[in-house]
Order: structure tokens, then sequence, then C-alpha cells
């Protein structure tokens, strides 16, 4: 079947919008502010811990017929919903949905308004996500066709702006030792990765929809799709980036991720400018939430064998995450980085040994992801001094945040050995 590239075009917007949420926005300023002279090789390092990950997660679901669970289930049927679930939460209800709305109402409500609270502000902003998400169908014609073309319109106003008439000079010296670690973990704090895993459902569900059902004319219209919103999404965080660096000489660490960018939004473009970023934001942040609430929906619905109630699940997102909302980005961030440097080399494991579903035995798999699952808790211990852990800087790429990998290799050589074991003896048999 002959690829539609208005089709591909849509399906590859949506794609877009619904990686390109809050945390995208305030995250990639700051990471070049704090990177200085070296903003370019930041936004590198972030570009691939987010959308270039996030591609292989979407291409390994391919893979697997757009089921899911063939890839969690890889670990043990039991083990795999217990890590889907908890991703799901992540980036769902507990983490990013809710992280949303605080974005609306510090960078839109907050700047322009007094005194309104973020109560208020939460109410409004999932009200309008609910209307858009209860009906299931529509959800990437909406993204894809309408929202997304207002989104990377603004932004792209705001990064020539920049451009332009760059509000600063570069500063000479980065503030952070290694900035290879903090791009990463700028990536991994989008949670893009985690989102393709469920973001590609809807994708592929929607490309099937659109008639293209034969693996082969599947594959081609999800490619094209993700290269569609990978060059969009380069275009706009490397703009970002960029922004951020210019203000490096003027701001200091301390100043708040929402803020940064606002302040950079207004010393280019005025007051004026505040409102188009608050509109930008808005938006991003309400493609992001319907994507996520809809997606999230529909794993809880599935998980339940039907039991539970689209509708029913979709109120019960939003009402649960205009609550957590009120706590604030900064407090929302705070929690999400342990939680998401635990979960992520778990999930980044799977997914790349998903990519070979025919090669690799399950317990190779298994032990894969518990050696990475070990590294990155002790990491965390090691990195919030619980544990001493001294041997953990003498391992490879340590100094980069990847020596789970190490964990993740040595889990992988244990499992191919067993499985060896098993096949040996169960041929002498």
């Amino acid at each position: 079947m002959k690829i539609n590239f208005i089709n591909t075009a849509v399906i590859g917007f949506a794609l877009f919008s619904m990686f390109f949420g809050a945390g995208n926005i305030i995250f990639p300023p700051y990471l070049g502010m704090e990177a200085g002279p070296q903003w370019f090789l930041g936004f590198i390092c972030y570009y691939m811990a987010d959308i270039g990950l996030a591609v292989v997660a979407i291409f390994a679901l391919i893979k697997n017929d757009g089921e899911i669970s063939r890839i969690t289930d890889r670990i043990g049927r039991i083990p795999g919903k217990v890590l889907l679930s908890v991703i799901v939460l992540c980036i769902g209800p507990f983490i990013a949905i809710p992280r949303t709305g605080a974005s609306v109402h510090e960078m839109l409500v907050a700047p322009l308004t007094n005194g309104i609270s973020p109560v208020v502000t939460s109410v409004l902003f999932f009200l309008i996500v609910l209307i858009l998400t209860i009906k299931e169908a529509a959800v990437v014609d909406i993204l894809g066709k309408f929202l997304t073309p207002f989104l990377f319109v603004g932004l792209i106003v705001l990064i020539i702006f920049g451009i332009v008439s760059p509000i600063g000079e570069i500063s000479s010296a980065p503030m952070m030792s290694n900035v290879v670690p903090e791009g990463v973990l700028a990536g991994y704090q989008t949670m893009d990765v985690l989102a393709a895993m469920i973001f590609g459902i809807i994708i592929v569900q929607s490309v099937i929809d659109k008639g293209y059902t034969h693996p082969a004319a599947k594959y081609k219209a999800v490619r094209n799709a993700s290269l569609v919103a990978a060059v969009g999404l380069l275009i706009v965080y490397c703009g970002l980036t960029y922004l951020g660096a210019t203000a490096s000489t003027i701001y200091g660490m301390d100043i708040k991720r929402s803020q940064l960018i606002i302040n950079i939004t207004e010393i280019l473009m005025g007051r004026a400018g505040v409102i188009i970023l608050g509109i930008v934001v808005t938006l991003a942040c309400l493609t992001t939430a319907v994507a996520l609430v809809s997606a999230s929906s529909n794993y809880f619905r599935t998980l339940s064998g039907g039991r539970l109630n689209y509708k029913l699940l979709t109120v019960i997102m939003c009402v649960f995450s205009a609550v957590i909302g009120n706590f604030g980005i900064d407090k929302i961030v705070l929690l999400a980085e342990p939680v998401l440097s635990l979960v992520y080399p778990g999930a980044l494991t799977l997914i790349v040994l998903s990519l070979f579903p025919d090669k690799l035995s399950e317990y190779t798999i298994r032990a894969a992801v518990l050696g990475s699952l070990v590294g990155s808790l002790l990491e965390i211990l090691r990195g919030h001094e619980i544990l001493h852990l001294s041997f953990m800087t003498h391992l490879p790429l340590y100094s980069f945040g990847f020596s789970w990998i190490c964990f993740a290799v040595a889990g992988a050589v244990t499992g191919i050995v067993i499985s060896r074991i098993s096949l040996h003896k169960a041929a002498a048999d």
C-alpha cells in the first residue's frame, strides 16, 4: 500500500505533540544555561536520551506486533505487569500528567494574573483535558491537525527572535563539571522513553485505522511519522538549548526552570512574548496531557480485562492529576528524579533487547533487566550518599552516569550461561 504523505504528517505531528510537553519546554533552556559553551554537547546528549531512545522504543513495539505485553512479558508475566504499571503511573497520574497542569499555572496563569489559586487552574485545565480525551477515537487527529501546528509555529517564532537578537553572551565555562550525565538526566526527566511504550500503541493503532495493515506498510508509515516528529523536535530542542546558553552570563543555577524561560522570553519579546509563551506552554501541556490520559486509561482498562470503563478511568486520571498538580513543578521534579533513575535503566534494557525477540532467551533478558535495576539502585544509593560503595567509581561509564550498563551486561552474560546449561541439560535428558 502506498504511504500517503498527509496521513504520515498528521500522525507525525501527533507524535511530536505527545512527546513535547511541559518538561520539553523547561529542561532544554536550563540545560543550555548550565552547559554554557558546551550547550551543543548537552543538547546532543539530551536529544539522544530523549527522542533517540523514544523512537527505538516505538520500533521495538512494532517489532513485537504492537503488543506491549510481548515486550514486558519477556521478564515474566507478573514482573512485566508490575514494571509496566509503574511506568504508566510515572508517565500518568503520579508525575507527568500533574506536571502539565502545574506548568500551565506557573507559566501562563501566575505571570499574567494576581492571586489566582493553582486549584482553579488545575480544575479548568483538567476539565478541558477530560473533554478532549473522552472521545477516544479522535485523539490523534485532534493533536495532529489542530493543536500541534499552533504549538510548533509559536516555538519557532521565539527561537528566531533568540537567534537574531541574543539576550547575552555565552559564558566561557560551564556551570557543571560534566555536561554528558546532566544532558542524559534532563532527557530522562521528560519521560518520553517511558511514554513511547504507551504512545506507540496509539500511533500503531492509528496507522492501522488509516489502512496500513500489512507489516511492511505499517512499519514504513510509523517510520515516516517518527521521522517527522524527530526532525521537528530536533529543531525545537536545539533552539531552546541555545536560548538557555545565551542566558548563561545573566542567571545562575538558583533560578527556577520555569522562570528562566519566562525571563528569556520577556527580554526577547516583551510582555507580549510572555503571553505567547504561556499559550505555547498551554498547548504543549494540553496535547501531552490528552495523550497521556488516553493512553493510561486504555492501559488500565486492558489490565482490568475491560471491567474498568474507559470514560470512568479518564475522569479518575484527571481528578487525581489535578490534585497532585497543585504541588508545583519543582516538587514534582524532585519526586521524579530518583524514581526515573531507578526505572529508566530497566526499561531501556528491556526495550533494546526487545528489538531481537527471536534471538535472545528469556533467561538472558530477565537477567539483564535485573542487573540494570540492581546497578541503577546502587547508583542512586551512592549518589545520595546512603551507602559509600566506593567500588562504583571504578566501573566503566560511571562518570557519565551509565555504570548500570556494566550490571546489565553481567546479567546478560549470566543469563546466556544459564540458558546454554539448561539447553545442554535438556538435550542430555
